[in-house]
């Protein structure tokens, strides 16, 4: 079977989705066809690009 590949525009609105929805992430994930834990290493991943001063 084939992995997926998504692209990082559809990664950013996913974590975009998860963080502004209030929805569970189990939700999201299943809504959008993924499974949670890819979701949550999307959202590290976007977390660890962002510059520093913008975690505050």
């Amino acid at each position: 079977m084939k992995r997926k590949v998504f692209t990082k525009e559809f990664k950013l609105e996913a974590v975009r989705l998860l963080g502004s929805s209030g929805r569970p992430a189990a939700e999201v994930a299943r809504e959008l066809g993924i499974r949670r834990n890819q979701l949550y290493k999307w959202q590290y991943e976007a977390r660890a690009l962002q510059p520093r001063h913008e975690l505050h």
